[in-house]
Formats: C-alpha cells, sequence, structure tokens
C-alpha cells in the first residue's frame, strides 16, 4: 500500500536528534518493513510553543494551500502512484494536522492518525485554534493509533466508534543493541580508556537532551538522588547536549568531578554500545510520554530506574525490567538506585529480562504486524 507520512511536530528527516523524530523515523521503517511504500509528503512543522494565536492562523493558511496543492497534484497523478492511505505522527493542541484531514477527504482514502492527544484545559485558550482542529482530526480518523496510554482518557470522548481506537506498543529495532550487547567487554573496556572511567565500579547512564523545562527538571531530581548515594562505589555517565547544559552540569557538579562524565550528543550508531557498556540506565522521567532511551537501554541489556510517570511504566516493567519511583520523589529513586548497586545479582536478572521483554514486545516486526493489521481493516471499511 502507498501511505502519505506526515509528522506535524518535527520532521522525521531533521538532523537534530529528537525522541519523537526517532519515533516517526521508526513508524515509517515499520510499515516498509511490513511492505508498505512510505513517503514523507511534507516538512511543513505546525508547532507554536508561546500560544501566538496570529502565527497560528498564519501555519492555519499555510497548511490550508499546502494541502490544496497535493490534492491537486495528487489526483492529476496516474491512479497506480497515488497515496493509498494518510498517516499523521503526533498531533495536538500545540502541533496540529492542517494538512491530512483536507487531503484525505480530497482523495477519499483512510486518514490514520498516532500519538494524538487532546487536553480539554486548552479548548478556550491561546492554542484553541489547534486544539479545535486536533479534536476534528480525531473524529474524522478512520484509525488512532495509540503509543502511550496516558494518551487515550483525552482522545477517547471525542471517538463516536471505540472500533477505531487501536493500541501499539513503542517499539524499535533490537537487532544492533543485541549485537552491542554480545559484545559488552568492548565498548566498556573502550569507555574505560576513552573516559577515565574505573570499570571495577558500576556505571549508571542517562540519556536526554539537555532543555529547560521537564528534562532540566528530570536532571535536577537526579542529581538530588545521586547526592544521597555517594556512600557507593558508581560513576555516572551523561549523554546529551542542548542549550540547558550549563544548569545540567551546575547540578550535576555537586557530585564530584570523579563521578560524573559528559560525554556530549551522541549519534544514533554510537548508542547500543553506550548502554550495553552500562550496568544501570537512571531517569527520573518527569512529565516524559514514554521515553525511548528506556526502550533502548533494556534492549541493550541494562536494568533500569525510573520514574513512573506518563507512559513509562508500560515500558519499564517494575520488578521485572527495573524499580519505578513516584514521579519526581528524589529520596525514593535514590532507595532504588541504592538497592540495584547492593544487589548485582538483581540488576544481572533484570537486564537479561528486558533483552527478552523488548523482543518479545516491543520490536519492530511486531508493530509492522500491527500496522499491516489495522491498515488492513481501515481499507476495507473504506472498500
Amino acid at each position: 500500500m502507498r501511505i502519505a507520512f506526515h509528522a506535524p511536530l518535527k520532521p522525521p528527516d531533521h538532523p537534530v536528534p529528537s525522541g519523537d523524530r526517532l519515533v516517526a523515523r521508526l513508524l515509517m521503517a515499520a510499515l516498509a518493513r511490513g511492505g508498505h511504500d512510505v513517503a514523507l509528503v511534507s516538512r511543513l512543522r505546525t508547532w507554536d510553543g508561546a500560544g501566538d494565536v496570529a502565527r497560528q492562523e498564519r501555519l492555519r493558511e499555510i497548511g490550508a494551500r499546502m494541502a490544496d496543492r497535493l490534492a491537486r497534484r495528487y489526483r492529476a497523478a496516474p491512479p497506480g502512484t497515488r497515496p493509498q492511505a494518510w498517516l499523521t505522527y503526533h498531533l495536538y493542541h500545540k502541533a496540529p494536522d492542517w494538512l491530512g484531514p483536507a487531503v484525505t477527504d480530497a482523495l477519499g482514502i483512510p486518514y490514520l492518525v498516532a500519538e494524538a492527544s487532546i487536553a480539554n484545559k486548552q479548548a478556550g485558550g491561546p492554542w484553541r485554534m489547534g486544539h479545535g482542529a486536533t479534536m476534528k482530526a480525531v473524529a474524522r480518523a478512520d484509525a488512532i493509533i495509540s503509543l502511550n496510554e496516558a494518551d487515550e482518557g483525552g482522545v477517547r470522548p471525542w471517538v463516536a466508534d471505540e472500533s477505531r481506537l487501536h493500541r501499539l506498543a513503542p517499539f524499535l529495532d533490537p537487532a544492533p543493541f543485541t549485537a552491542a550487547q554480545a559484545t559488552r567487554t568492548r565498548h566498556r573496556a573502550a569507555l574505560a580508556r576513552d573516559r577515565g572511567l574505573d570499570p571495577t565500579q558500576p556505571w549508571l547512564t542517562t540519556v536526554a537532551m539537555m532543555r529547560a523545562g521537564d528534562k532540566l527538571r528530570s536532571y535536577t531530581v537526579l542529581a538530588d538522588a545521586l547526592r544521597r548515594v555517594t556512600d557507593r562505589p558508581w560513576q555516572l555517565m551523561v549523554a546529551g547536549d542542548g542549550p540547558a547544559r550549563p544548569e545540567v552540569e551546575a547540578a550535576l557538579s555537586a557530585l564530584g568531578s570523579e563521578r560524573v562524565r559528559f560525554v556530549g550528543r551522541l549519534d544514533e550508531a554510537a548508542l547500543p554500545g553506550f548502554y550495553a557498556a552500562s550496568d544501570l540506565y537512571v531517569w527520573p522521567a518527569v512529565r516524559e510520554a514514554f521515553g525511548m532511551a528506556f526502550l533502548e537501554a533494556q534492549a541493550s541489556g541494562c536494568a533500569v530506574v525510573a520514574g513512573a510517570e506518563g507512559g513509562v511504566p508500560g515500558i519499564v516493567r517494575d520488578g521485572e525490567t527495573g524499580l519505578l519511583t513516584p514521579p519526581g520523589d528524589a529520596a525514593e529513586f535514590a532507595r532504588a538506585v541504592a538497592r540495584m548497586l547492593d544487589d548485582e545479582d538483581l540488576r544481572r536478572r533484570m537486564s537479561a529480562d528486558a533483552m527478552r521483554r523488548v523482543a518479545t514486545d516491543h520490536s519492530i516486526d511486531g508493530a509492522a504486524r500491527t500496522l499491516g493489521a489495522i491498515l488492513a481493516r481501515v481499507t476495507r471499511g473504506a472498500a
């Protein structure tokens, strides 16, 4: 099937690393693995973070013109080249979809959305335009695919037929992460040499962008928690960068330079070995949607300590693949880290369980099958 793909929050082919862009690329890859022909049809970014109504109106007008051009172009193209379905990934009041509903109505093809969220408190606020557009898009969609259980509560009231609601577990391709775990000793030796780490100590790892807001808050909670376990041996590696790096470094500096290593932004190819060399992935996940880094760490055989926020409990199984703590609670987070540091057998057991869980429940092959079944269903309904 030929599928038009659009991501109004962040274009998936932008070079700046982002969990949102990674999920978009994975969705496209899963569809392609299922035998579908997927095309990124627009790089229009409709995001407005300031609540600027004039900017939102301009974006709406740009979207309307672009949708009209796309529809006219597709109608003029040979039938065998036109898209047969449209999938929009991650739409909400700050980044509505101004393209998909109009183009699919014009072509008479199924409209699918993945990771839509609706916050009713935005109905009368500065993002009311995007809020209204997202409600209409969800009501119009032939399938609403949820990657995060936390989003379903806001979406469900706007879906007349609940058979259009579908669950897709967050996923990745586990192959490079499994391969990295098989060569863990080599990756660990290289990091010890290059970063001045002590291989006899447990290594804690976190991978996250450094920006103001929830990310910085998570780093602050992490620093507070780790300050409470300095009576134990460990070292922390932090991968990431961004405008809040000075604040992040200041928060973690109290732990001592012998404890913390900042490795900067790593490309996707370097991450599997980075995770595999580590002993424990730690991230408080303040207001995290679900966190692809948790999946990556577990796929590499790294147990996790995380905040039980948003969709994180759907990825990290408390007591099986890691330990979950109350959101934002530094003291409980510290106790969980201490427990993992003190029990090497527990870490190893959870690491093995984490790899198995990702392979069985969060693989790209499973996602390809789920998406294929959803597409088959909406296509039958449109016939």
